[in-house]
């Protein structure tokens, strides 16, 4: 009589699993400490960065001023080439966590054994951002009452008393979009580089860790978001410092937020 095959049971798992960590709300400011000490140990490598943010925001500008037909593409651009910079930063970081000496070769060839996951990453990031500015095309056309403003008068043709409505609903279109791409950024690309993950788990953990920390997040992403507009003024000229500053903190972020449980290496405090 023939025995029956044995039903096929899966090898177990082996890769290493991962645990999101419960915040308090002085997570973002120690954050921002670790990544100050990063910028302050590695001056030379930040600065560099710094000189690439304080361009890319004085090309956007100049764009928007001259051609702001041209201000989403040239944004889109920005969006495609800013993670790789940050990734950069990233690095420098995450060798200094290590014990090991920063150097910028390192530091701008790092991307290139994850190009596969970041490049899909950076399309979902684009994809999202063009979707952005077709539905605030849409919420011009339907909602703004005084034509559409030239660019010398933008400020003022959107804070009409007759453009409120606009305005509300501009805010919220545009925040809805803005915190998609922050809660599926905000740790993705560290953990890319740190683990060499494919774009969609680290998609999905860094929205894990958005909704399970909403409050914190939500801390983070406006501690960010009141950097970089200080930053603006004047001339951008406080991205030199502020767009590396914020790069160091970000790898922090990610691993006060996100725990390795094969790892033995020292976590950081939540």
């Amino acid at each position: 009589m023939n025995s029956s095959p044995a039903p096929y049971v899966p090898p177990p798992v082996e890769a290493p699993t991962k645990e999101i960590v419960d915040l308090r709300f002085s997570a973002p400011f120690r954050w921002l400490g670790r990544g100050w000490q990063d910028l302050m140990a590695e001056k030379g490598i930040s600065f560099f960065y710094g000189v690439c943010f304080w361009i890319m925001a004085l090309v956007l500008g100049a764009v928007f001023r001259s051609k702001p037909e041209y201000a989403i593409s040239i944004a889109s651009g920005c969006l495609l080439v800013g993670p790789f910079l940050a990734m950069g930063l990233y690095e420098v970081s995450r060798r200094r966590e290590q014990g090991l000496a920063p150097d910028m070769t390192s530091s701008l060839t790092c991307w290139d054994k994850h190009l596969g996951s970041m490049g899909m990453l950076v399309l979902v990031l684009i994809v999202l951002e063009l979707l952005w500015g077709r539905a605030s095309l849409v919420v011009f056309a339907v909602f703004f009452n005084t034509g559409m403003p030239s660019t010398t008068g933008v400020i003022q043709a959107v804070f009409n008393l007759q453009n409120l409505e606009f305005l509300a609903v501009y805010l919220l279109v545009g925040g809805f979009f803005a915190g998609l791409v922050f809660a599926t950024a905000v740790v993705s690309i560290p953990m890319i580089l740190d683990r060499d993950t494919d774009a969609i788990s680290a998609g999905i953990t860094s929205l894990q860790v958005v909704f399970s920390n909403l409050p914190v997040m939500l801390l983070w992403g406006a501690l960010l978001t009141l950097l970089v507009l200080l930053a603006l003024l004047p001339w951008g000229l406080g991205l030199l410092v502020v767009g590396p500053w914020l790069g160091h903190a970000s790898w922090h972020a990610y691993r006060g937020c996100v725990r390795w449980l094969d790892e033995n290496a020292r976590m950081e405090p939540a």
